[in-house]
């Protein structure tokens, strides 16, 4: 933690973590106490929001990065950076459009379909 605060010496950090217990240790804990100015974020249990994330970096190494040539990773990060410049020009937040119901659909037919291809192999 030291090493990737001290090159923002003075500014707000805000970092997000899972919830693994050793984000919570005392020593942990008494560490945030000495740096304010670090602040943990936990994400939720089950963390499905994670979902948009990835598809965020879906849409950018498809749209950004694939088949790119870059001479180097200067000019790999410029590339990033001017993407998300660009995408941020327009930009329109991701939503969670699948129900509670729908999204228990899908587990119980993965669960079933998994179950199947389990017995198949059994016999």
């Amino acid at each position: 933690m030291k090493k990737a605060v001290k090159p923002h010496a003075g500014k707000e950090i805000h970092i997000v973590l899972d919830n693994l217990s050793t984000h919570t240790t005392p020593d942990v804990k008494a560490w945030l106490a000495k740096n304010p100015h670090v602040h943990f974020h936990f994400t939720p249990v089950g963390s499905s929001w994670l979902n948009q994330i990835e598809t965020w970096f879906g849409i950018i190494t498809r749209q950004s990065i694939r088949r790119g040539t870059f001479s180097s990773v200067r000019v790999l990060v410029q590339q990033i950076h001017d993407y998300i410049d660009s995408w941020n020009e327009n930009a329109k937040p991701f939503t969670w459009t699948a129900t509670a119901g729908e999204v228990l659909a899908k587990v119980r037919l993965v669960t079933a379909n998994v179950r199947k291809l389990v017995n198949n192999n059994d016999n």
